[in-house]
């Protein structure tokens, strides 16, 4: 989960991003808080749910069907306007997937 704080959530996209071990950054998907509306990236639809909680002001992402290969750090990323760059980003989620 990624809980906002310092601006209004509903105003900015919510982005979900995967660092695996010595790989590029990739793009999951994006979340419109205000309309909960989303897009993802094609190798990771059905294999992750963007959602938001505007009472809470807090994105959530869930994994399903976990694997080895899931086993990544995960960062949420708000956009930062026009063009849509990742002006912030969360701490990051360590997942790690035993086989």
């Amino acid at each position: 989960s990624c809980k906002a704080s310092g601006y209004s959530f509903t105003d900015y996209n919510m982005n979900w991003v995967k660092q695996s071990n010595g790989k590029s950054l990739e793009w999951i998907g994006v979340i419109n808080p205000n309309y909960g509306t989303t897009s993802y990236n094609q190798k990771f639809k059905g294999k992750a749910t963007l959602t938001v909680d505007q009472s809470s002001s807090t994105a959530y992402m869930q994994l399903n069907s976990l694997t080895s290969e899931d086993s990544a750090v995960y960062y949420c990323a708000r956009s930062g306007g026009n063009p849509p760059w990742f002006a912030y980003w969360g701490q990051g989620t360590l997942v790690t997937v035993s086989a």
